[in-house]
């Protein structure tokens, strides 16, 4: 499974900030790492330089194979709070697809 993070102008990418997020995904999601081809994640400020209520954005997408691609967001007042939120979601997301594809 290969991790791809992105992050919109207003957002400041870092190595570290990339290795991170990478990290907790692989970790998140290795259940799923046979089935799923590649986990896009992008991170936004709504607001730019102003601050605002939920005004960080966390976009994960994932592409299991052979099936249309999976995105989910959250919005939180922060980077983390966001990403994290978004990843409990995107987990929840493919256990409900793979499981409903053992039903049949």
């Amino acid at each position: 499974m290969k991790v791809q993070i992105n992050t919109d102008k207003n957002v400041e990418g870092s190595d570290r900030l990339e290795a991170y997020f990478s990290g907790e995904i692989e970790r998140v999601l290795a259940r799923f790492d046979d089935k799923v081809t590649r986990i896009e994640v992008h991170f936004g400020d709504e607001n730019s330089a102003k601050s605002g209520v939920n005004d960080k954005r966390c976009l994960i997408e994932a592409r299991p194979a052979n099936m249309q691609p999976i995105a989910v967001t959250e919005h939180a007042d922060s980077l983390e709070k966001a990403f994290s939120g978004a990843l409990d979601k995107i987990k929840k997301t493919l256990t409900t697809t793979f499981d409903k594809q053992k039903v049949h």
